[in-house]
């Protein structure tokens, strides 16, 4: 398989990375952020079950670390995994938090774009909470 087209999207948050790493790893909180979680996440087994506008989806994490990895994989119900690649690093006092967007086979750049402004939108989310 060739190389997907790959998009960063990133965001500083004023917040020490570890505070910001921990509350981000916690499934339970992903969808207070994370649009496409909105409707919950259920843990089920080593997996956690999504029900949301893509659908119903399997998602797996990354365990726990402390190099700041939020990786998950998103398995929807046509089989299609996606595997998201999303880190918390150190940025002075700040956090960076940074998702590497790749588009996807058959995707169009116009989808690819709107993925990228959800991303955006998501982690913009995450600021809003974490900053207050």
């Amino acid at each position: 398989m060739a190389a997907m087209e790959a998009k960063i999207v990133h965001i500083t948050i004023e917040r020490n990375w570890r505070d910001v790493y921990a509350f981000a790893a916690k499934p339970d909180n992903m969808p207070l952020w994370a649009s496409g979680l909105a409707e919950g996440l259920e843990p089920d087994g080593e997996e956690w079950a999504a029900h949301g506008a893509l659908g119903n989806a399997r998602i797996r994490f990354t365990p726990l670390n402390d190099f700041g990895v939020l990786d998950h994989r998103v398995t929807l119900e046509t089989g299609l995994a996606v595997h998201n690649a999303l880190r918390v690093v150190p940025n002075g006092s700040a956090a960076e938090v940074m998702f590497t967007l790749l588009r996807q086979p058959g995707m169009s750049k116009e989808q690819f774009d709107s993925d990228a402004d959800c991303v955006k939108k998501d982690l913009i989310a995450l600021k809003k909470l974490l900053e207050a």
